[in-house]
């Protein structure tokens, strides 16, 4: 009686490891370079696996830093996250939540998000696939919000505080924070927490940022 093979054949993990292997050279060049000066040849020697394979294994650039950005996001469990904070039964603690979410994410892949910017200058590939990502974002966003209608503050609409969240959880303003003036991200988190409770709750007085 044949015996079902369970996971995947000795092969399959082969194949497996050498896109990992690939995806790890290619996010560590897209840092250093960026994605325009970064070649499929530079992955290559970056890797140690041959120009062929690479072809192969993801058949573009493009290819392979969506699978960066794969491999990027899953850890994070967004969905997951952006359920929990919605279902917060206190509206506060919910966007205090999300913005714990947030930080985690730029600590996580603030890199990856620069070069996708980059990226999609120039590669149509790279840009519908963010202009997916930010489409699921920005309905998740907007799902959050309707769940917390009736405790927005007066005067602001759910579209409004939808522009507000999504201008505030910008890479630029992380990036401008903690990588140009020398936040840190605790202080960052903090600050994006009260000013998403104060803007969209008007649920305490204006924070005053505390330096850490």
């Amino acid at each position: 009686m044949a015996v079902k093979r369970e996971g995947p054949t000795h092969r399959e993990r082969q194949a497996l490891a050498t896109k990992q292997q690939i995806a790890e050279a290619g996010r560590r060049l897209f840092a250093e370079r960026g994605y325009v000066a970064t070649t499929i040849t530079a992955i290559s020697e970056a890797a140690d696996i041959p120009v062929p394979t690479i072809y192969s294994a993801f058949g573009s650039k493009a290819a392979i830093l969506n699978d960066i950005i794969r491999r990027a996001v899953v850890p994070l469990d967004v969905n997951r996250q952006h359920e929990l904070a919605m279902a917060d039964p206190d509206p506060v603690r919910g966007l205090r939540r999300l913005a714990t979410l947030q930080r985690e994410q730029f600590e996580a892949m603030y890199d990856v998000m620069t070069v996708t910017y980059e990226a999609i200058r120039i590669d149509p590939e790279i840009a519908a696939r963010l202009k997916e990502i930010m489409a699921s974002r920005e309905r998740a966003f907007r799902r959050h919000i309707e769940a917390i209608a009736d405790h927005l503050a007066p005067g602001v609409t759910v579209d409004d505080a939808l522009d507000i969240y999504i201008t505030m959880v910008m890479p630029e303003i992380y990036g401008s924070f903690v990588h140009e003036r020398g936040w840190s991200a605790d202080r960052f988190e903090t600050w994006l927490a009260d000013n998403l409770v104060w803007q969209l709750l008007g649920a305490c007085d204006r924070p005053a940022v505390e330096h850490s």
